[in-house]
């Protein structure tokens, strides 16, 4: 068997750059260097590099992405795409890698620009009976009234930037006077914002990928905050608990199930995905999906697909099957 060359992306051009560097680790660390070579390549904003194992960094030719491995040069047959926000998840790597024709693991551009904008996602999932929370959009630079802003979504709200991940740059607002400091905040990480009812009930995330043409959706997992929402300090430094399977009675977790699978269709997605509800009086309320979920040992997706039966190794080998086909 001829063992195929596989760049791991990760880094990346936002705040999340360290969470993506866990993630590429993990898949590194995780993927059958039977099958495959594996290189850890490094997509930062001042230089894209591979990363070898002694410590040298080779560049990457954007023309063609090529490197040198220290004796000869590769030109990846697939690239896995661990990189959360800017580029990797809102639609660029993907434009690029499909133009100089190298598949790689995560959604389309088009479907990834879509799901990154979350105004732009909600719209076209309210189009097809998805439930989700009232919402009001503020870009900066346009006036706005702070009353008319409350008067349509109450009070507590959530004000996020439209196009971030891991919590940054969110608020949970119970006044008025908290407004305008949570979309100063919001502004620092975005130019535009999105705010948002909050819905009150059970949190859960459920984790989807194709197999071939096969969507399938791994188990839920309920998500417990010890903080007032599942922000920055809940998902990465212990301030939560993340329990699979959720602890939802069994008809609930078939209507969340369904809901996910539906709208990884409607968005057309490919590779895996991580959909977040929450559940009021057993009605799943869609809050976001991830295009490039997290990838560390503890993260959401890799305890679902344990719980599913299967090894880290023997997922991510479906991933890259499924394009290397």
């Amino acid at each position: 068997m001829i063992k195929k060359h596989i760049a791991v992306v990760m880094g990346g051009y936002s705040s999340e750059f360290e969470i993506s560097l866990n993630s590429g680790k993990v898949v590194c660390n995780s993927l059958d260097s039977n099958k495959y070579h594996i290189y850890p390549i490094h997509i930062l904003k001042d230089q894209w590099f591979f990363m070898a194992k002694n410590g040298a960094r080779y560049a990457v030719n954007k023309a063609n992405f090529s490197f040198s491995n220290g004796s000869e040069i590769i030109i990846p047959d697939a690239v896995f795409n661990t990189i959360h926000g800017t580029p990797g998840e809102d639609g660029y790597l993907q434009a690029y890698l499909k133009l100089i024709n190298i598949p790689q693991t995560s959604c389309d551009y088009y479907p990834a620009a879509l799901s990154f904008n979350k105004r732009d996602c909600l719209s076209v999932l309210k189009g097809f009976g998805i439930k989700c929370a009232n919402s009001y959009y503020v870009n900066k630079g346009i006036q706005f009234s702070e009353e008319e802003i409350i008067k349509k979504v109450g009070l507590p709200c959530f004000v996020k930037p439209n196009r971030a991940g891991s919590s940054f740059g969110i608020s949970k607002i119970h006044s008025l006077e908290e407004l305008l400091p949570a979309i100063e905040k919001a502004f620092k990480e975005d130019s535009e914002i999105i705010i948002e009812t909050s819905i009150q009930g059970t949190e859960v995330s459920v984790g989807g990928y194709n197999h071939d043409k096969e969507i399938i959706v791994l188990p839920t997992t309920e998500i417990v905050s010890e903080n007032d929402y599942f922000d920055f300090e809940a998902k990465y430094l212990g301030k939560s608990q993340e329990i699979t399977p959720a602890r939802i009675s069994e008809k609930d977790s078939n209507v969340v199930k369904t809901i996910a699978k539906e709208i990884y269709q409607v968005l057309n997605m490919k590779g895996i995905t991580r959909s977040d509800f929450i559940i009021q009086e057993g009605v799943p309320y869609f809050i976001e999906i991830n295009t490039n979920p997290g990838l560390s040992i503890e993260s959401i997706v890799p305890k679902q697909v344990r719980e599913s039966g299967l090894t880290l190794t023997e997922f991510f080998n479906i991933l890259l099957q499924n394009v290397l086909k």
